[in-house]
């Protein structure tokens, strides 16, 4: 029989390169019903040269990537055992760590999430479930998102559930299925023009706030062929870099109003993507604390009721959600749904490494 309680650390590290999130969380299943309680918590900064360096990487040569790939291997394992140290930590079912996405291309049949390598169970002594994406790219899927089954199981409640990083993705049960899909950038975007003016992100969105929106810009930032695409669908930092970015520095305005106008585009085709525009949305991620965001999403959707949850799941949910795909694999159970990434059949991903 398996079990129904599991003490597992869950790690993120987000394409906005904030740092790497670390979550201690006990896990309880009662009547096939997953209960949790994010202990300990951690986000460890990136070294501006780590910052630099997970920037260019989209760019790095296969031998230069390997080396980056066992370096990062390297500083995550050190982290793990770091903060397993400093919490006393015993008895752990697992270790479910997703790595840092580098490169993400589906439609190539590939992609690398760095961090991942066999070395790291020995580094940390732990048991280690990760590469979560790799098996479902190998199936036909996008290889994300991979959020959303654990929004069906932790929190059913909601309508929708939205996740405000470097992208934003939704979720929401339709017809008995989950649905997901990648919607747009959000703090790649904004991180990159508030780091322009010397700020590490836009807080509370007081500097978008303060400008004005450049109609031009908006309407050509909207008319991006990948919102007219059907899902399942999926971003990486290569569309911000190749498409987004370039077409936002063509615009002969100030930064302030990029941003103000960025904010913009993101509330109008958030409630674009919703199939309905009534219901609760639980909205979690950083950007959740972006108060001018929330504002003028809640403009664009004036039936739906926002919900920030407590801290700790705001800023940990994807921490708190790859630990639960860590023990959904443990357990040979789905872990990945095709309704939600397009491959051939729902399945069991990641691997499982042992010290």
């Amino acid at each position: 029989m398996a079990k129904e309680n599991y003490n597992v650390i869950g790690v993120m590290s987000g394409t906005s390169l904030d740092g790497i999130d670390l979550a201690h969380i006990i896990f309880h299943r009662l009547e096939n019903c997953w209960q949790y309680q994010i202990k300990e918590t951690k986000a460890v900064p990136y070294t501006e040269d780590w910052v630099s360096r997970l920037k260019r990487a989209v760019d790095f040569s296969q031998e230069e990537l390997e080396k980056l790939n066992k370096e990062y291997t390297l500083l995550l394992g050190n982290i793990i055992s770091d903060f397993i140290k400093a919490n006393q930590l015993e008895n752990l079912d697992g270790v479910c760590s997703h790595g840092h996405t580098i490169l993400h291309q589906p439609q190539n049949g590939f992609t690398l999430q760095i961090g991942n390598l066999p070395e790291i169970a020995k580094l940390t002594n732990q048991k280690i479930i990760c590469d979560f994406r790799v098996q479902d790219v190998e199936y036909g899927g996008q290889g994300a998102p991979l959020v959303p089954i654990g929004d069906r199981f932790l929190f059913p409640e909601y309508d929708f559930c939205l996740n405000l990083g470097g992208f934003s993705n939704i979720s929401f049960e339709q017809d008995g299925k989950r649905i997901a899909f990648d919607i747009s950038p959000v703090n790649t975007v904004l991180n990159f023009y508030a780091g322009l003016l010397g700020h590490e992100y836009d807080n509370k969105g007081m500097i978008a706030r303060s400008g004005s929106i450049s109609e031009p810009l908006l309407q050509e930032l909207n008319s991006i062929d990948f919102y007219t695409k059907a899902y399942p669908k999926s971003l990486g930092y290569e569309f911000v870099k190749t498409t987004v970015l370039p077409m936002m520095e063509k615009h002969d305005i100030s930064i302030t109003d990029k941003l103000r106008t960025f904010v913009e585009h993101v509330a109008i085709q958030t409630s674009l993507a919703l199939p309905k525009k009534t219901g609760t949305i639980l909205a979690t991620g950083g950007g959740a604390y972006n108060e001018f965001l929330l504002e003028r999403m809640a403009f664009h959707l004036p039936e739906i009721t926002f919900k920030v949850p407590d801290g700790k799941t705001v800023e940990y949910k994807e921490a708190l959600i790859f630990a639960l795909l860590g023990i959904l694999k443990l357990r040979n159970e789905v872990n990945v749904l095709a309704s939600v990434t397009g491959a051939k059949h729902d399945h069991s991903s990641g691997k499982i490494f042992l010290p």
